[in-house]
C-alpha cells in the first residue's frame, strides 16, 4: 500500500486468479472449467460433418466436387465478410455484386481447364451438345479473359471521391482471396478425378490429425506448442503425429482394395467404376517368422509406403496451415472467421489446413505415382482437347488406311 500527494491510499493490484492461469500455461490447459461444455458442442458437429462427408464419398465423384464448390463459396464469403466496412459498403451499391463476378469468373476459368476432359467425354454421343461443348472448351481462357476485363472497366468505372483507398484495398483483398481459394482447391478436384482414393485418404488424414491432436491435448495438454495457437500443446502434437502416421498406412489398404476409390474418372457421369487397379493397389507379400503368432504372411499394398509420406506431411507440415490462419486471425483481431459451424468457428477455419494438404497430395500423386511415360490415354485426351469432330474423324480415317497398308505388307 502507497500514498501520493493527494492524500489517497493506493493499492497495488493483486495478480487475479486469471494472470495467475496465463503464468502458469499447463494450468490454463487442463484446469479450463467450461472444456467440458466445448467438446460436447465440438464432438456433435464433428459427428454431423463426418456423417455428411461420407454420405457425400458414397454418392460419387460428381457430387464431392459439388461439396467442394460449396466449400469454396462459403469460404469465399467468410473471407469477403472479414475486411468490410458496412458503412462504406452502403456508399458503393453494386460493389459486393462486383466481387461476386470475379468469384465466378475465377471459378469459369479453374474448372474449365481441369474438366474440360471429363466433359467432352460426357457429351460425345449428343454431336450438337459436343460441338457447342469443344468450341467453349477451346475459346475458353478467351472467353474468361474477357469476363476479367468487364469487370476490371466495372470496377474502374465504380471509384469513388474519398473512397480510392477503401475501394482499392478490398480489389487487392478480392484476388487475393480467389488465388487463396481456387488455386488450392482446384487441385482438390484434379485429386477426385484420379481417383477419389486421392483425395479421401489425405482429407481423412487431416481430420484424423486435428481430432487427435485434440483429444491428446485435452487429456495431456501441458506444454504450449506456439504461441500463435495457445491451446495447441507439444503432447497433442507428438500424440496426433503418431496417430495420424499409424492411420495413414491402415486406411491406405482398407480403402485401397475398393475400385470404386482407386479407379480415375474420365467423365461426369456418377456410375459405379471397375478398372485394373494397377501396381500400386496390388498387395506384395511378406513371410513373417515362425514364431509370430497371427499371420504367416503380411500382405501391405505398395501404396502404403507413399501413404506415410502423406501421413508425415499431415502431421507435421499440414498444421502450419492452421497456424498461419491464427496469426492471421491475431493480426486483425478476431477469434474465427465465421460462426458456421458450432465449436469450430467458419468452413475456412475446418479447411486451412485440408488446403495444403490438398496441394502436396495432388503434387506427389504427380511426382511419385503418375506413370510419367506418353500413354494412349494421354495421347486420346490431346485429341479430345486439342481436335475438333471433323479433325478427329479425319485423324481415324487415316489411322486406319495405316493400320491396314501395314497388315497387307505384313508376310
Amino acid at each position: 500500500m502507497q500514498s501520493n500527494p493527494s492524500g489517497r491510499v493506493r493499492h497495488r493490484k493483486r495478480p487475479s486468479e486469471a494472470d495467475a492461469t496465463k503464468a502458469n500455461g499447463g494450468q490454463m490447459l487442463v484446469d479450463d472449467q467450461n472444456k467440458y461444455k466445448k467438446m460436447r458442442i465440438r464432438t456433435l458437429s464433428s459427428v454431423w460433418m463426418i456423417g455428411g462427408f461420407v454420405l457425400i464419398i458414397y454418392m460419387g465423384h460428381l457430387y464431392i466436387w459439388a461439396m467442394v464448390v460449396v466449400i469454396q463459396f462459403f469460404m469465399t464469403k467468410e473471407l469477403f465478410n472479414l475486411l468490410r466496412k458496412v458503412n462504406e459498403d452502403r456508399q458503393l451499391p453494386g460493389f459486393r455484386i462486383l466481387n461476386w463476378f470475379f468469384f465466378f469468373t475465377a471459378m469459369l476459368f479453374t474448372y474449365g481447364r481441369f474438366l474440360s476432359r471429363q466433359l467432352v467425354n460426357t457429351v460425345t454421343s449428343d454431336k450438337l451438345l459436343y460441338r457447342t461443348v469443344s468450341g467453349l472448351i477451346k475459346y475458353q481462357m478467351f472467353i474468361c479473359y474477357l469476363l476479367y476485363i468487364i469487370g476490371f472497366v466495372w470496377f474502374i468505372l465504380s471509384l469513388k471521391k474519398k473512397m480510392y483507398k477503401y475501394q482499392f484495398g478490398q480489389y487487392a483483398w478480392t484476388h487475393m482471396i480467389l488465388l487463396l481459394v481456387f488455386a488450392q482447391s482446384s487441385f482438390t478436384v484434379a485429386n477426385i478425378y484420379e481417383g477419389i482414393f486421392w483425395f479421401l485418404l489425405p482429407a481423412s488424414l487431416i481430420v484424423i490429425n486435428d481430432i487427435a491432436a485434440y483429444f491428446f491435448g485435452f487429456f495431456f495438454g501441458r506444454t504450449p506448442l506456439i504461441k500463435l495457437s495457445p491451446k495447441k500443446t507439444w503432447e497433442g502434437f507428438i500424440g496426433a503425429s503418431v496417430a495420424t502416421i499409424l492411420s495413414a498406412f491402415l486406411l491406405a489398404n482398407l480403402m485401397g482394395r475398393f475400385p470404386w476409390l482407386t479407379c480415375p474418372r474420365k467423365d461426369l457421369s456418377t456410375g459405379w467404376l471397375h478398372c485394373d487397379p494397377g501396381p500400386m493397389f496390388k498387395p506384395d507379400y511378406y513371410s513373417l517368422p515362425q514364431w509370430f503368432p497371427f499371420w504367416k504372411d503380411l500382405e501391405i499394398l505398395p501404396v502404403q509406403w507413399h501413404a506415410l509420406a502423406l501421413g508425415l506431411f499431415a502431421s507435421i507440415i499440414a498444421p502450419f496451415g492452421g497456424f498461419f490462419a491464427s496469426g492471421f486471425k491475431r493480426a486483425f483481431k478476431f477469434k474465427d472467421f465465421g460462426d458456421s459451424i458450432p465449436g469450430h468457428g467458419g468452413i475456412t477455419d475446418r479447411m486451412d489446413c485440408q488446403m495444403v494438404m490438398a496441394v502436396f497430395a495432388y503434387i506427389y500423386h504427380q511426382s511419385f505415382i503418375m506413370q510419367q511415360d506418353l500413354s494412349v490415354d494421354m495421347i486420346l485426351d490431346q485429341i479430345l482437347r486439342s481436335l475438333t469432330y471433323e479433325e478427329q474423324h479425319i485423324l481415324y480415317t487415316q489411322l486406319g488406311s495405316v493400320l491396314r497398308e501395314r497388315l497387307v505388307g505384313q508376310p
